[in-house]
Formats: structure tokens, C-alpha cells, sequence
């Protein structure tokens, strides 16, 4: 009797760490479940080739003029004429005042002329806001882009646009304050007359007023004739110097890099290329290739021409880049989330057979759903991919919630 009460207790022992066992491993399972998810989104890769070079143009230095207190009188990139007025020369301090007062007087008095030929209607006062808001926005850019050459150009008009607008608003009769003005303004020109001597354009081009040496040792006749030790070892010529500026002749502009035999091939191979400089320029510029000079150590020197957007580059001289051969857009999903599993294809002759396919898994409600995709670009853990069927609820799209890890995955498990 003792033995069977023995054996029954046991039994009952056993049964009981049988079902703690299973209950625990089922909640091991529960706690430890694989399943992870994603959400696919559109995304851009570009093929590119980083480089390190010199951005050339034809340039022809001003003529420096020691001979009194120089100020410039064009901004950087700006397109002046033969004979333009580059800069003046003031023969001292209290000319250059003057020129000081003319200047304000000039800006006061086209202010009163504008309150006094624009109607006080709600259309001019509009059209003086919507340029305000203009100007606030090319600031804003300007800043963005560390040009603060434009954003004291662009300050200056804003300032006059707001008094504009002060004396719109206020009213009045600006005509006896005009008379005035004029009479002085007349007055301080006729005392400047012989104080000022001008420095004009010899020809048309942008002006900059930064001259750095490179003008007389990167011409783009020269640079066709690098190797890529010669241009590694390019230095300014310190004899070089004007506190005038400089005019950037023409429209073309190149830039020069020594890039390696395999890099080059591959440029040649995309065809239409783009270059995106580090700094200073807000887009990506199309080029074509000029020249390719002679291979030195499996390095040659590339030579890239450009015929547009010269006046984003007069400040650019050393520069670092990337040559872009390739843009690719599409829909980005973690690696590990692709599988190959046997999934039917019909042939032409119309049988269905099962055949290796690429795609993902997505969560549709509670259900895995395979979607089939094409692989365009493999990265650093991701993958750029686009949908490859044309079954309505297989089309794998941007946005679609992506499976990435879970245990015995099929088309249709209820995995939610």
C-alpha cells in the first residue's frame, strides 16, 4: 500500500515539473519572440568617386592702384561690362566720407521718389511686401550656403525695401524733402568731382575680389598639360597680388583632379557625370570630360568642363568633390530582411514551374505576405530595391511594413 502511495506521488511529481517545463519553455518562446518589423521607405543612393583637385577659369587680374583709399564698387560674381566701373580711388579720407554721403543721400532720395510715384493702394503695398518677403528668403539662402558676400548685398536693399515700406504706410508729402535732398546731394558731387578717379573693366567677366596667386599658374590651356605630380606639387605665385580683384572671363569653367586608371574607367563608362563640391555650392553642377593626360604611377590627371553657374564658383580654387556616375531611387529595406525562396513562375509556353525568388516578406493584418523585389544597390546593411510583380497585392510599394526577423516564415503565416 505504501509503495502504490509512493509511486502515485511521484507520478503526480512528474507530471507536474512536465507541465511547469512546458509552460516555461512556451513562455521562454513567448518573451523571446523573433519577430521584428520595419517600414520600407524611398530613398537615393549615388554611385560617386571622391577627389581632390582645382577649379580653373580664365582670369585676368586688375591692375593695382596704391595711390589713395581704394572702394570696391562691384559684388562677388557679379557680371560687369567693358568699362564698367570696377572701383574708385579717393584721394583721402574726407573724399571718401563724402562718397559716404552721397551714397545715403542717393538711397534716401530714390526711397522719397518711389512713396512719391507708387499710389497708396492695397496692390503697391502688396507688391512692396511680397519683395520684402523676397529679399528675407535670398538671405536666408545666402546664410545657408556661407555666402556672405550676397548676404550684404541682399542686407542692403532689404533696409531700403523697409524704409520704403515705413514711409508708404505713414503718408505724407514727400516733395519738399526731395527738393532738399537733391540741392545737397548736387552739392557734395560738385565738391567730389576732382577727388575721384575710376577703375573700369578692360573687358566683360565676373568680378571677384579675391586674387590668390593661381590666376597666371592654372590657366585652362595649362592645365591640359599636367601630370599628376605636377599637380600635386602646384604652388601660388606670390607675385600675383591686387587689391582690386580680378575679372573671370568667358562662361566655361574646369576642374582639375588626378584620379587612378580604374576610377577613370568607370567615369567613362556612366557617361552623363555631375560633380557635388563640398562647399559653397548648393547643387550638383553637370560636367563633361575635357582631357584625360598621360597615366603616372596608374594616376592620370582629369580635366572636367563646365559651361554653367560659373558665378557660384568665383571664391572656389582647391577643392574636394564627388564625381557623380550614377543616381539610383528606389525603395529601402534592411539586408536581412531579403529571402530567396521557391515561388511558381510561368513560362512562355505557359507551364508553371518553381523558381529561386527574391523578395520580402511584408505584414499585411496579422498575415505574412511574400512580395517579390528586384535588387538595384546593396550598402552597409541595406538594400535598394523596386517591386518585381505586377499581382495587385504583391507589388511591394514605400511605406509597406517589412518582416525583418521571425521563425519558419511562409507566404500567408499568421504571424500578428
Amino acid at each position: 500500500m505504501k509503495s502504490t502511495s509512493f509511486i502515485t506521488r511521484l507520478l503526480m511529481l512528474l507530471v507536474c515539473l512536465g507541465v511547469a517545463v512546458y509552460f516555461g519553455y512556451q513562455s521562454l518562446r513567448y518573451l523571446d519572440d523573433p519577430l521584428t518589423t520595419t517600414v520600407a521607405y524611398g530613398y537615393t543612393v549615388d554611385e560617386t568617386v571622391e577627389t581632390s583637385g582645382y577649379v580653373v577659369r580664365s582670369e585676368q587680374v586688375l591692375e593695382d592702384d596704391a595711390g589713395g583709399l581704394l572702394r570696391l564698387s562691384r559684388s562677388e560674381g557679379e557680371r560687369v561690362s567693358r568699362g564698367g566701373t570696377v572701383a574708385s580711388v579717393y584721394a583721402d579720407q574726407a573724399s571718401l566720407d563724402r562718397q559716404s554721403e552721397i551714397d545715403a543721400l542717393e538711397a534716401r532720395i530714390g526711397q522719397l521718389e518711389y512713396v512719391q510715384s507708387a499710389s497708396l493702394s492695397y496692390e503697391a503695398s502688396a507688391k512692396l511686401d511680397s519683395q520684402i518677403t523676397q529679399d528675407l528668403l535670398a538671405v536666408r539662402a545666402a546664410l545657408a550656403v556661407g555666402r556672405l558676400d550676397t548676404v550684404a548685398s541682399r542686407g542692403s536693399e532689404l533696409r531700403a525695401l523697409v524704409i520704403k515700406q515705413d514711409y508708404t504706410y505713414s503718408g505724407g508729402d514727400p516733395e519738399s524733402q526731395l527738393e532738399e535732398l537733391r540741392r545737397e546731394l548736387q552739392d557734395l558731387r560738385r565738391q567730389s568731382a576732382g577727388s575721384t578717379r575710376r577703375i573700369t573693366a578692360p573687358a566683360s567677366g565676373l568680378y571677384s575680389a579675391v586674387v590668390d596667386g593661381y590666376e597666371t599658374v592654372l590657366t585652362p590651356e595649362s592645365v591640359l598639360e599636367l601630370s599628376p605630380s605636377q599637380l600635386s606639387a602646384l604652388q601660388p605665385d606670390s607675385a600675383v597680388t591686387s587689391h582690386v580683384g580680378k575679372l573671370i572671363l568667358g562662361d566655361e569653367w574646369y576642374y582639375a583632379a588626378s584620379l587612378r586608371s580604374s576610377e577613370i574607367k568607370s567615369i567613362r563608362e556612366a557617361g552623363d557625370i555631375s560633380l557635388r563640391f563640398s562647399k559653397d555650392v548648393a547643387r550638383d553642377l553637370d560636367v563633361t570630360i575635357q582631357s584625360v593626360g598621360w597615366e603616372e604611377n596608374g594616376r592620370s590627371v582629369v580635366v572636367f568642363r563646365g559651361k554653367y553657374d560659373l558665378a557660384q564658383l568665383t571664391l572656389l580654387r582647391q577643392q574636394t568633390a564627388e564625381v557623380i556616375l550614377n543616381t539610383m531611387t528606389g525603395i529601402r529595406v534592411p539586408q536581412e530582411s531579403l529571402r530567396v525562396v521557391p515561388w511558381p513562375a510561368k513560362g512562355e509556353d505557359g507551364t508553371v514551374t518553381e523558381v529561386q525568388t527574391t523578395g520580402v516578406y511584408c505584414l499585411v493584418g496579422v498575415k505574412a505576405v511574400f512580395k517579390p523585389v528586384e535588387v538595384l544597390y546593396t550598402g552597409e546593411g541595406f538594400v535598394l530595391v523596386q517591386g518585381a510583380s505586377t499581382e495587385r497585392k504583391r507589388v511591394f510599394r514605400a511605406g509597406d511594413e517589412v518582416i525583418v526577423t521571425a521563425r519558419d516564415l511562409f507566404d500567408g503565416k499568421v504571424v500578428g
